[in-house]
C-alpha cells in the first residue's frame, strides 16, 4: 500500500514538472517530404548557399533566427510573421530588431517551394533546414533534420521579450531558461557555442565596458585588453548606434569552430551570458571539454540542434502551412 502511494506521489510530481516545460516532440520525421516534395532540402540549401556567397554573415543570422523561433511558442515559424497596425510581432521585439537577419532567404525558398509544391512545406521547417545548412556551410557538422512542423498563427513581441534569454543573464538564470524549454544544462553550454559565428550590436554588452557597477568601470571578469579593444570599437557615446557591430568571435567570425570556448577560457567572452559559464563547476567543465575536443562538441551541437528544433512544435492538423511566411493565412 505504501509502495502504491509512493508511486502515485512520484507520478504526480513528474507530471507537474513535465507541465512546467515546453515538451519536445517525437512526431517529426527525417525525410518527411519524401514523395510529396522530394527536392525541398536541396532547394533550401541552394538558397542558403547563394545568400552566403553574397553575405557570409547571413549564416549566423539564420542559426540565431531558428533559436529565437523555437524559444517563443516553440519552433512554429512565428518569428517570420510581420507586424501589423494592431500587433507588434516577435521580429520587432528589442531582442530581434534590428539584429535578426536572413528573412529574405526564407522568403526566396518559400516562393520557389510554393510554385512547385503549393501548400506542402511549412515556413517552420524551411527555417529549421536553413539553420542546419548554415551550420554546415560555415564548417560545422551536418545533421538530419526531422520535419513535419506546422506554422503558428500568433506572433507577439511581448512573448519574445519574456522568453528569449538576455545576454546579461547569469549561469543559473540560463540553466533555468533552457530547462523551461526542456533542454539540459550541458545542451545550453553546447548551443551557446553558436556564438562562434556572427556579430553583436554594441548595446548588448556595453554594460560590461562602462559603469559596470559603483566600484569599477569595466567588468573585472573580462580581459582588460579585450575590454579596451571593445571600448574603442563601441565608444560610450555611440553604443546605441545600430550600425556599430563587432564579431562575437574576433578570431574566426564566420567559421563554426570551438574558438568560442577558447575565448571564454581566456576571459574574452563577449556577453555576460558567455563568461558566466565559468562560474559554475559543471558548465565550466563543459567549456573546457568543448575547447579541448572540437569533434566532441560538433557531435553534441548537432544533437542539441535537433533537440531544440523539436521544442513545442505544431504537427498534424494544428496550425497551418503559410503561403507567405510573413503573413498568416486568411
Amino acid at each position: 500500500m505504501a509502495s502504491n502511494k509512493l508511486s502515485f506521489i512520484l507520478s504526480t510530481f513528474i507530471l507537474v514538472v513535465y507541465q512546467c516545460v515546453i515538451p519536445l516532440n517525437a512526431q517529426l520525421q527525417v525525410g518527411f517530404y519524401n514523395g510529396v516534395c522530394d527536392f525541398v532540402e536541396s532547394m533550401i540549401k541552394e538558397e542558403v548557399r547563394d545568400a552566403f556567397i553574397l553575405d557570409r554573415g547571413v549564416a549566423a543570422g539564420l542559426v540565431r533566427m531558428h533559436f529565437h523561433d523555437c524559444f517563443v511558442r516553440g519552433c512554429d515559424g512565428s518569428v517570420l510573421i510581420d507586424s501589423t497596425p494592431s500587433n507588434q510581432a516577435e521580429k520587432d521585439a528589442p531582442a530581434n530588431n534590428p539584429s535578426l537577419r536572413g528573412f529574405e532567404v526564407i522568403d526566396d525558398a518559400k516562393s520557389r517551394l510554393e510554385f512547385l509544391c503549393p501548400g506542402i512545406v511549412s515556413c517552420a521547417d524551411i527555417l529549421a533546414y536553413a539553420a542546419r545548412d548554415s551550420v554546415e556551410i560555415t564548417g560545422g557538422p551536418g545533421y538530419d533534420v526531422p520535419a513535419g512542423r506546422r506554422d503558428g498563427r500568433i506572433s507577439s513581441s511581448r512573448e519574445a521579450s519574456a522568453n528569449l534569454p538576455s545576454p546579461a543573464l547569469g549561469v543559473n538564470q540560463l540553466i533555468q531558461a533552457f530547462a523551461n524549454k526542456g533542454l539540459r544544462p550541458d545542451e545550453m553550454v553546447t548551443l551557446s557555442g553558436a556564438h562562434t559565428i556572427g556579430r553583436s550590436h554594441c548595446i548588448s554588452f556595453s554594460n560590461r565596458l562602462f559603469n559596470f557597477n559603483t566600484t569599477t568601470t569595466q567588468d573585472p571578469s573580462m580581459d582588460p585588453s579585450y575590454a579596451a579593444q571593445l571600448a574603442q570599437q563601441c565608444p560610450q557615446g555611440s553604443i546605441s548606434n545600430p550600425n556599430l557591430v563587432v564579431p562575437m568571435d574576433p578570431s574566426t567570425p564566420t567559421i563554426m569552430d570551438t574558438c568560442y570556448y577558447d575565448n571564454i577560457l581566456a576571459n574574452r567572452g563577449l556577453f555576460t551570458s558567455d563568461q558566466t559559464l565559468l562560474t559554475n563547476p559543471s558548465t565550466a567543465n563543459q567549456v573546457i571539454q568543448n575547447a579541448q575536443n572540437p569533434l566532441l562538441w560538433e557531435n553534441k551541437f548537432a544533437d542539441a540542434m535537433v533537440r531544440m528544433g523539436q521544442i513545442g512544435v505544431l504537427t498534424g492538423d494544428a496550425g497551418e502551412i503559410r503561403a507567405n511566411c510573413r503573413v498568416i493565412n486568411n
